[in-house]
């Protein structure tokens, strides 16, 4: 397998945090050049150095870096797209100056001109029993499935991650023909839309990103859905009680493929949201934190239903008990 590397520029305060962050969307290593780091080692009474390289020496002046490796597929890219929409998150955060630029660089190539490259990973491929997913750009014969177009832009969901694919089949064994869905962390909007083609009456989408609004509302005129059966919000339900009266209550099923530490911070919001019995799907987990996550929601009266897993990522099915 091929790999590519990513680098990222933050600032030393950050550098945990970010790592955390960048675990819970599969990263599972990182080399990290911090000059704070490289100085208090410089600084080491215990130390005796005799000599130190020049090519070391030239640390005590180096930006600060995480650097990690991504396979050079679709599903790297997948995890790529999720990760762009973290840092743009972060940029616009509160605590944006606490991490810095978050410059990325794709080995020696830039951010912007390698994401160019993204449509030779993205084919059709079916999914569960009834969804054929494809970009616009590829014709494909459905062979008695629902075509889903998809095109991601810079938003993750072009259902060639496993967490998505999870969501959908996990979806399509549970939607009714007159339920309403509600999308957390929409990206491109390709779980609500899904749910529509599927059967699902109507559908609420809703990010944190401006850019992934724009792209669902897009993708979902691509796929004819009625507009006026498919709302776009932006903005974070945990901290805006504005946008949480605005998406109002009593959906039958919510998707949120999202990462673990939001899961959690949301647990106590899915309830509010859903109708007496409705249906959860969480997803966007890695394996070692699935049993964290859903001990978390069934603390907050869900009950487990099934649990998917697919090469280290889970989805969930719970019901609101």
């Amino acid at each position: 397998m091929n790999w590519n590397e990513i680098t990222i520029q933050t600032e030393t305060p950050a550098v945990d945090a970010l790592c955390a962050m960048l675990t819970d969307y599969g990263v599972k290593g990182f080399s990290i050049q911090d000059k704070e780091s490289f100085q208090e080692f410089l600084n080491d009474k215990e130390g005796k150095w005799d000599y130190i390289e020049e090519d070391l020496m030239q640390l005590k002046d180096c930006d600060t870096k995480i650097t990690f490796y991504l396979p050079d597929d679709a599903q790297g890219t997948e995890q790529f797209l999720g990760i762009r929409a973290l840092l743009e998150n972060l940029r616009n955060g509160d605590n944006a100056e606490l991490f810095g630029s978050l410059a990325v660089t794709v080995g020696n190539v830039r951010e912007e001109d390698w994401a160019n490259n993204w449509k030779q990973y993205f084919k059709p491929l079916p999914v569960g029993e009834k969804l054929m997913i494809k970009p616009s750009w590829e014709t494909v014969d459905p062979n008695g499935r629902i075509i889903l177009e998809i095109d991601p832009a810079s938003s993750f969901g072009t259902g060639q991650h496993h967490t998505t694919r999870l969501c959908l089949e996990l979806a399509e064994t549970i939607l009714n023909k007159n339920d309403r869905v509600l999308d957390l962390g929409c990206g491109s909007g390709i779980l609500s839309i899904g749910c529509m083609l599927l059967g699902a009456e109507s559908a609420t989408a809703v990010d944190i990103v401006d850019n992934s609004v724009r792209t669902a509302v897009e993708n979902a005129e691509k796929n004819h859905i009625d507009p006026t059966k498919y709302t776009a919000y932006c903005g974070d339900i945990i901290s805006d009680t504005v946008l949480r009266e605005q998406i109002g209550t009593g959906y039958d099923l919510i998707c949120a493929n999202i990462v673990a530490d939001v899961l959690i911070a949301m647990s106590d919001l899915f309830g509010d949201f859903l109708k007496d019995e409705g249906y959860l799907i969480v997803s966007g987990i890695i394996t070692e934190r699935a049993d964290e996550v859903l001990n978390v929601l069934t603390a907050k009266g869900f009950g487990k239903i099934s649990v998917q897993e697919k090469e280290g990522w889970c989805a969930g099915l719970l019901r609101k008990n």
